[in-house]
């Protein structure tokens, strides 16, 4: 099965002024299509520089990078943007809803992106927010909603695309107890209905006793 990330080599620096800071040193990195792998790490140790160049975000200046199979490492920000759109959602740990949008405009974002038709945008939300347990707030806005809630809204945006990778950056940390572990059952059930890959920054031991692989980072190291 081809690998859904397979990074070699993968060199990140930074210009602070006339410093160059190194974030990332030589990363090796192999995720297999549908796991639940983690990335754990003192602040400052490179998690989030790790996850936007796997969320082609960032650009990195060595090394290669697979995604599902296909080299993206060489790409313009146009071609990144596109498979960003296509192929990758993004679940935070401040929720990234746009504030005055409702929850069913929030997630049905990603399709205008996409430039799906109406009707087979308005089924893929109504499916997708029945899954995260949401159909009755589909009118609300974020303000409205709970925590838990306000992050069930971001799962269901990240996959209502089927992609094949979530990038999650601390998605359980402002979370209690509870949610924090009903946001993780559902983040793996959804996951594993939609075929997606997760690759997830996290503190969080909640999170990653969940987690098929948990690797450490340090000073932009991999262990």
């Amino acid at each position: 099965m081809t690998a859904a990330i397979a990074l070699r080599g993968i060199v990140k620096h930074y210009r602070m002024g006339d410093e160059d800071v190194p974030a990332l040193k030589g990363i090796d990195l192999d995720v297999p299509a549908g796991a639940f792998v983690a990335v754990r790490g003192p602040s400052g140790s490179g998690k989030s520089t790790l996850l936007n160049v796997c969320g082609l975000i960032d650009s990195f200046d060595a090394g290669s990078y697979l995604l599902a199979g296909e080299d993206v490492g060489g790409l313009d920000e146009t071609a990144r943007t596109l498979i960003r759109r296509q192929k990758i959602g993004f679940v935070f740990q401040s929720y990234n809803l746009v504030p005055v949008m409702s929850v069913r405009d929030n997630v049905e974002y990603p399709l205008l992106l996409g430039q799906m038709a109406p009707a087979e945008r308005r089924a893929r939300v109504d499916e997708i927010l029945g899954q995260v347990g949401l159909a009755g707030l589909a009118g609300r806005r974020p303000d409205q909603l709970s925590g838990g809630q306000r992050q069930r809204v971001a799962i269901a945006r990240a996959l209502v695309k089927s992609p094949t990778l979530v990038i999650a950056d601390e998605p359980t940390a402002n979370l209690d107890t509870a949610t924090a572990q009903q946001v993780v059952d559902l983040m793996k059930a959804l996951g594993a209905r939609h075929g997606a890959t997760f690759l997830i920054a996290t503190h969080d031991e909640r999170m990653t006793e969940h987690c098929d692989e948990v690797r450490a980072l340090t000073d932009g190291v991999l262990a």
